[in-house]
C-alpha cells in the first residue's frame, strides 16, 4: 500500500473509506471468520453426538413402550382367570361325579378359552389345579411337552405335577394382585419361549389367600421380543433385553466382532443408552458405535474448512474492488435498509445525482411508503384468512363426519342394534353441540376434552373392540384455555392413516410443563416414513395432505406465537407420536358439558379436579 504524504500546497490527503473498510474488514472480518469456523466445528460435533444420543433415546422409547405393551397383554390374559370370582367359587368346590364334570366343561374350559382368545400373541397355556376332583385335560405329554404345538389351546393338570419343581417352589410370597414372574421353565428355553408365572387364589380371605391352582402361559420370545431390531437405530447397533440378574434373554445385533460385551476397550467405542422396561424389571439397552457419529463429524470438519477458505478468498477480493467505489452509497441505501428491518419505515433516502443510485434512492423512498400502508391491509388479510381455513377445516369435517356418522346409524337401525344407536345419537348430537360453543374461538381444556370423548364414543360404537382409547389428564389443566377444535383431527388421522387392521390402541395425555399446557396423542399404528412428514409441514403447491395438522398448527400460532405448536415424531411400523403445546392460560369462563376419561376397556370415569 501506498504511503500518503502531506503536501504544504495542497489540501491534506486522506485515506479512502474503502481502504478504511478494507482494514477494518481485516481485523474484525477475517479473524472471526477463522474463529467462528473453529468454534462452529467444535460446537457442531457435540450438536451431532447430542442430536444422535436424542434420536436413539427416542427410538429407543418407542421400542419399549410397544414391549410394555404386549407384555402388559399377556398380563391382561393372565388377570382375566385371576381376578374371576366366578372361577375362584368353581375351583373351591369339591363335588364328585357329574357336578365335578359340569364345572369342567360348562365353567372353565369356556373361561379358559375365552382367555386365549383375548390377545392376538400364539400363547400356550397350562393351568395347574389344586382341586384333584377336576379331571386333568390336555394334549400331548406332560414330561415331553411341546409348547408350539399347544399354541391357541390349553392344558390343564393337577397341581401335585410340578409341587416338587424348583421354579414352583422357589416362586415368591403372593401378595394380591401383584405376584407373577416371567421366567424360562420346563422346554422353554429349548423351544425359544418365555413364561409368565402366577398363582390362582382364594380371595375370600384376604389377610390369608389360599392357593387353588397355578397358570403359566408360554410365548415365543421372537413374538415377544419383535419390536427389538437394531437397524431401527443404525447399522452396526446392538440391541438387548436383560432380566434383573443381568442374563441376556434376547438379544438383535449388527455387530460383527465376538466378545465385544464386557470389553472395556471396545465398550468405549459405543454409546450406550438404557432404559428399564416397567413390570417384570428387565433393562432395554441401546448400543451405538461411535464411528458413525465420526464420520459425519469428519464430513462436517472438511465442509467448515472449505467453507471458511473461500469466504477469505471471496471477501477479501469483494472488499478490495467493489468497497472503494460503492462503499459511500452502499452505506446510504443499507442505513435505509436497515430502518425499514427496525420498523422505521419514515425514514427517506436523499440523493442527487443522474445514475442507478437516483433511481434506488426514489425506489426506496417509494417502497417505504407503499410497506408502510400496505402492512395493515396484509395483517387483516392474514387474520382473515386464518379465520376463513378454521372455517374450511370445519366445513371439511363436519359434512364428512357426519355423513359416516348417519351411515353407521342407519346400519345400527337396520339391525335392531338401539342401544348402540342411542349411544351414538346422543354423542354425535353432544360433539357437534360442543364444536358449536357460541360461536367461540377459545374454550376451555375440559370442553375440548368433552367433544374428543363424543367423537371417540361414537369411534368405540362403530368399531368396537379393534379400537381402543386412554385418556391421561392432568386435573389441573380442565380449566385452561386452549383453541377449539385441536384434538379431534388427530385422533381422526390416526384411525384414518395409522390403523392397518390390527387393534390400535390411542392414548391422550394432558398435563402442564412449567407454564405451557401440553397434549399428546400416541398410537402404535403403522407410523409415518419421513417424507411424508416433510410433505405436512412443507407442501407442495396445491397438496391437500396434512391440510387439517397445518390448521391446527397455525391457529395455535396465531393465538399464541411462533413457539408454540404441533411437533409429529414417527417411525414406520413402530408408531406416532403427536405433540401440541400453547402456554397455559385461565378460561374466563367455563362451557357446558362434562369430560370424562375412557380406558380401553370403553369404560368412564369422571374427571375431577
Amino acid at each position: 500500500m501506498k504511503i500518503l504524504r502531506v503536501s504544504p500546497n495542497r489540501s491534506p490527503r486522506y485515506l479512502p473509506f474503502g481502504y478504511k473498510l478494507m482494514l477494518t474488514y481485516l481485523v474484525f472480518i477475517l479473524i472471526p471468520v477463522l474463529a467462528i469456523g473453529y468454534f462452529s466445528h467444535t460446537l457442531y460435533q457435540e450438536s451431532i453426538r447430542k442430536q444422535t444420543r436424542s434420536n436413539i433415546q427416542g427410538t429407543l422409547l418407542q421400542i419399549r413402550d410397544n414391549l410394555e405393551y404386549k407384555i402388559a397383554d399377556v398380563e391382561r390374559v393372565s388377570s382375566m382367570l385371576y381376578h374371576d370370582y366366578t372361577l375362584v367359587m368353581q375351583l373351591r368346590s369339591y363335588e364328585e361325579g357329574w357336578s365335578s364334570y359340569e364345572r369342567t366343561t360348562t365353567v372353565l374350559q369356556p373361561k379358559l378359552h375365552i382367555a386365549m382368545n383375548a390377545t392376538g400373541l400364539h400363547l400356550a397355556m397350562y393351568v395347574f389345579l389344586e382341586n384333584d376332583t377336576l379331571p386333568e385335560i390336555y394334549h400331548g405329554s406332560f414330561v415331553h411337552e411341546n409348547p408350539d404345538a399347544l399354541e391357541g389351546q390349553y392344558n390343564i393338570y393337577h397341581l401335585r405335577r410340578i409341587q416338587d419343581k424348583p421354579w414352583y417352589l422357589e416362586f415368591p410370597e403372593e401378595e394380591y394382585g401383584e405376584t407373577l414372574v416371567w421366567r424360562e421353565v420346563e422346554k422353554d428355553r429349548e423351544y425359544g419361549r418365555i413364561s409368565l408365572l402366577r398363582r390362582l387364589v382364594d380371595s375370600d380371605k384376604p389377610l390369608d389367600l389360599q392357593e387353588i391352582g397355578f397358570l403359566r402361559l408360554s410365548v415365543r420370545i421372537g413374538e415377544l421380543f419383535e419390536t427389538l431390531d437394531y437397524r431401527k437405530i443404525g447399522e452396526g447397533s446392538q440391541l438387548l433385553i436383560q432380566d434383573e440378574s443381568g442374563r441376556t434373554l434376547y438379544q438383535s445385533s449388527g455387530i460383527k466382532e465376538t466378545g465385544v460385551t464386557g470389553n472395556r476397550e471396545k465398550a468405549a467405542e459405543y454409546l450406550t443408552i438404557r432404559e428399564e422396561v416397567a413390570g417384570p424389571g428387565w433393562v432395554l439397552t441401546a448400543r451405538v458405535p461411535l464411528t458413525i457419529m465420526e464420520q459425519d463429524s469428519a464430513k462436517v470438519r472438511w465442509f467448515v474448512t472449505l467453507i471458511c477458505v473461500l469466504c477469505l478468498f471471496v471477501f477479501t477480493f469483494a472488499g478490495m474492488f467493489i468497497s472503494r467505489y460503492f462503499s459511500i452509497r452502499v452505506t446510504k441505501i443499507v442505513s435505509v435498509l436497515n430502518a425499514f428491518r427496525e420498523g422505521d419505515l419514515h425514514k427517506r433516502m436523499r440523493y442527487r445525482g443522474k445514475d442507478e443510485f437516483s433511481q434506488i434512492a426514489s425506489a426506496l423512498n417509494e417502497m417505504g411508503h407503499n410497506i408502510e400502508r400496505l402492512i395493515e391491509q396484509v395483517y387483516l388479510t392474514q387474520l382473515e384468512k386464518k379465520e376463513a381455513e378454521l372455517e374450511t377445516l370445519q366445513a371439511q369435517i363436519n359434512p364428512h363426519f357426519l355423513y359416516n356418522t348417519l351411515s353407521s346409524i342407519s346400519r345400527l337401525a337396520k339391525f335392531g342394534e338401539i342401544d348402540k344407536l342411542q349411544r351414538m345419537v346422543l354423542d354425535l348430537a353432544k360433539f357437534y353441540r360442543l364444536s358449536l360453543s357460541d360461536g367461540r374461538t377459545m374454550i376451555p381444556i375440559r370442553s375440548e376434552l368433552a367433544q374428543a370423548e363424543a367423537y371417540i364414543n361414537i369411534q368405540r360404537t362403530k368399531f368396537g373392540e379393534a379400537v381402543s382409547f386412554g385418556f391421561e389428564i392432568d386435573p389441573t389443566i380442565l380449566s385452561l384455555t386452549t383453541v377449539k377444535l385441536v384434538l379431534q383431527p388427530f385422533i381422526e388421522n390416526a384411525l384414518e392413516h395409522a390403523w392397518f387392521g390390527d387393534p390400535i390402541h390411542v392414548r391422550i395425555q394432558g398435563y402442564t410443563e412449567g407454564r405451557d399446557v401440553c397434549f399428546k396423542i400416541i398410537d402404535d399404528g403403522i407410523g409415518m416414513p419421513r417424507e411424508r412428514h416433510r410433505q405436512i409441514f412443507d407442501p407442495a403447491p396445491g397438496a391437500e395432505a396434512g391440510f387439517g395438522i397445518r390448521n391446527v398448527h397455525s391457529r395455535i400460532q396465531l393465538h399464541f406465537g411462533t413457539d408454540y405448536g404441533v411437533r409429529i415424531y414417527s417411525r414406520p411400523g413402530i408408531g406416532t407420536t403427536v405433540l401440541i403445546r400453547f402456554p397455559a392460560v385461565p378460561a374466563a369462563g367455563r362451557m357446558p358439558g362434562s369430560t370424562r376419561t375412557s380406558d380401553s376397556s370403553g369404560s368412564t370415569e369422571p374427571i375431577t379436579p
